[in-house]
């Protein structure tokens, strides 16, 4: 009992020792103080803001205060295939990192044996004189038998260290693919309604040109007008007609994207024709380092880089002897029921077993070296991804302000066609303009609104690529204060 103490102590004391290999601290990457902007753009916009990280990412979508967007989007987190994967992978790297966590803990095995024995009367004697007869036998033995591999270089803690890592990596995995899939259905919605604006507005183009080349065969009957005004008209109104057609074919390509999103046969959905929004919502910006806080994948790739590290520990533990508590059992030994549970019945063992790797061919080198290879390739992917993480945001971010500021030259040309069309309106009551010159002026119209809704699309699509780069949206944006919006978006 003492020298099993003795062994106890030691075995806790090896544990409480700090574990072999490098202890993991998150390398130094460059980041720029702010983000940089366009001349002449709206300052205030990019005030830094404040989002604790633990803020809530997961709603950012009902900034847009779009209904039918909502519904789309839980469904998508309740149905689809592609997140429902990833949360299976989250499920298999927490049982991992739990069955990795029980090798801290001795193992303890229950066993028993019952059998009966006849040895041979004519089996081999140690000398020619001894005499032999046949003997049967009954043997009961119920046994406890226990394992233990003494961590006193910290191996085991360093692969629990690793597992635990490698779980966290998951978790934010399927955080990254949640954020990944509720922005490309976002997207394809925007642009779905994109075109459901433009298909309207070319309507009414393609309407337009119709009369126009109504109004330009009679005139060709009449000798007023040549064929290669004719032909010409004939022509634009073709091309318009086409360029419907397509319209309708990449409205219907989102369409169906958005079914397999949702995870729904393409067949069986379809999607109302709508509107977009008025504005497109306006998100806080805040300081790049904030990236290694909010976005998903970033902190995918400093977990991976946590359980690489870890793994440094491990294959260096190879280069030690192992202890192992083994076997330790505790049991009874009879041959009759009546008597196992007395005394003289009683078994027990108690050992320690140390193993020392004299030669593997290299095999232990090269996995440490494996190993640290393998950390070197996870910090330069962490930092690629810091990397990638600001040109996205910083992309999104000129796109966001470009947007803004061509879609206020295009409305202050659509507002000009407007007042062009008006007062061509009112000459042609007057006799002062012809038929031809209005429908020329409205289809010039027509086609301006055309552009403003290209681009008041391309700001929605923009507006999203700006909160998936930044790692997600923010609670209480319904509450975001004027001084944060554009002079458009006020």
């Amino acid at each position: 009992m003492r020298k099993a103490l003795a062994l106890s102590i030691v075995a806790l004391a090896c544990a409480g020792c700090s574990p072999i290999g490098p202890d993991y601290e998150r390398p130094d990457v460059e980041l720029p103080q702010n983000w940089k902007s366009l001349p002449g753009a709206n300052p205030s916009l990019w005030k830094v803001a404040k989002p604790a990280d633990d803020t809530p990412k997961d709603q950012w979508w009902k900034a847009f205060n779009d209904k039918t967007l909502e519904e789309l989007i839980e469904k998508c987190l309740a149905n689809n295939n592609t997140l429902q994967v990833s949360l299976a992978r989250l499920d298999q790297a927490i049982a991992q990192s739990e069955a990795r966590g029980a090798a801290l803990l001795p193992s303890l095995n229950l066993g028993a044996t019952a059998t009966r024995t006849r040895t041979s009367e004519n089996r081999p004697t140690t000398t020619y004189t001894s005499v032999n007869s046949s003997t049967t036998q009954n043997d009961f033995r119920p046994v406890a038998v226990m394992t233990y591999e003494i961590d006193w270089l910290g191996k085991v803690r360093r692969d629990v260290e690793a597992a635990n890592n490698t779980a966290a990596q998951a978790a934010a995995d399927t955080e990254n693919v949640r954020l990944l899939l509720t922005a490309q259905l976002a997207s394809a919605y925007f642009l779905l309604r994109q075109y459901d604006e433009e298909i309207r507005v070319l309507t009414n183009i393609v309407a337009i040109q119709k009369k126009l080349l109504d109004l330009i065969q009679k005139r060709y009957d009449l000798g007023a007008a040549g064929r290669t005004e004719l032909s010409q008209q004939t022509a634009l109104s073709e091309s318009s007609g086409a360029q419907l057609e397509m319209l309708q074919a990449l409205r219907n390509v989102q369409e169906n994207l958005i079914a397999t999103l949702t995870g729904t046969p393409a067949a069986l959905f379809s999607l109302a024709p709508g509107r977009l929004p008025d504005q497109p919502p306006a998100f806080p910006v805040n300081l790049p380092s904030s990236l290694l806080e909010r976005r998903p994948d970033v902190a995918a790739a400093e977990r991976a880089m946590a359980a690489a590290n870890a793994q440094i520990g491990v294959a260096k533990a190879a280069f030690f002897p192992s202890l192992l508590i083994a076997p330790t059992f505790f049991g009874a030994d009879s041959t009759n029921i009546a008597t196992l549970l007395s005394v003289p019945s009683i078994v027990w063992s108690l050992g320690v077993t140390a193993t020392q790797t004299l030669f593997d061919g290299g095999r232990t080198s090269a996995n440490y070296r494996f190993a640290q290879a393998g950390y070197r390739a996870t910090v330069a992917s962490y930092r690629q991804t810091i990397t990638v993480a600001i040109q996205e945001t910083q992309d999104a971010m000129s796109n966001v302000q470009q947007l803004d500021r061509a879609r206020g030259k295009q409305d202050e040309a659509v507002r000009n066609l407007n007042k062009a069309y008006q007062v061509s309106a009112i000459r042609y009551r007057e006799g002062l303009d012809t038929a031809q010159t209005l429908a020329l002026i409205q289809q010039n119209q027509l086609t301006a609104q055309r552009i403003k809704w290209q681009m008041h699309g391309g700001q929605f699509l923009a507006s999203i690529a700006l909160v998936k780069a930044l790692g997600g949206g923010w609670d209480g944006y319904k509450d975001l204060k004027p001084e944060l919006l554009t002079d458009n978006q006020k």
